[in-house]
């Protein structure tokens, strides 16, 4: 007999949810979206860089780095070499995708932006997708920026730009009540 063993379905909980971030709707068809599933050390690894970060970016770091040490387990969602949906729509600020294409990227920044809004768009979805499945399997989650960008500056990951969702099985949020 096995007493409060719900934890144990952490990990298969969370490569079903990152199914619903691939399998989310993409631009075009094209797939640009990676994903991975950090646990114990990694996820340790990922919160010190956090604590190191705060100092720079904001105190907020921090209390997120306590919840991602405190969940069961973190899925990363990341846009990796996208490029530009040849659409020429102007949503990310330039004329034309070729503008874009050419633009100084930022030296000191975690992403590697300027990028095409319809990709950013994309990214939204697979990470609006993944926390809809991740309330649907009654898993506590919070989206966070922080971690994402951290995970991208460390080269923890290899993305662009990404998303972070913590999750966590217990009677009560952990990320409910969070304080700074």
């Amino acid at each position: 007999m096995k007493k409060n063993c719900e934890k144990e379905a952490a990990v298969q909980m969370a490569k079903e949810i990152l199914t619903a971030a691939r399998t989310a709707p993409k631009a075009k068809g094209i797939d640009n979206i990676v994903t991975y599933l950090l646990e114990n050390d990694e996820k340790e690894t990922l919160a010190t860089a956090m604590d190191k970060a705060a100092d720079k970016l904001g105190a907020f770091l921090s209390r997120d780095a306590n919840n991602v040490r405190n969940s069961d387990v973190l899925i990363l969602i990341g846009l990796k070499d996208a490029g530009t949906s040849g659409l020429n729509c102007g949503a990310c600020g330039f004329e034309t995708c070729i503008d874009l294409k050419n633009a100084a990227k930022p030296k000191k920044t975690p992403f590697k932006g300027p990028f095409c809004s319809i990709k950013v768009i994309d990214l939204g979805i697979a990470v609006g997708s993944a926390a809809a499945k991740a309330k649907d399997l009654c898993l506590d989650n919070r989206v966070f920026y922080s971690a994402g960008a951290v995970a991208c500056s460390i080269k923890m990951i290899d993305a662009d730009y990404a998303f972070a969702i913590p999750l966590s099985i217990s009677g009560k949020s952990i990320y409910f009540d969070r304080k700074m």
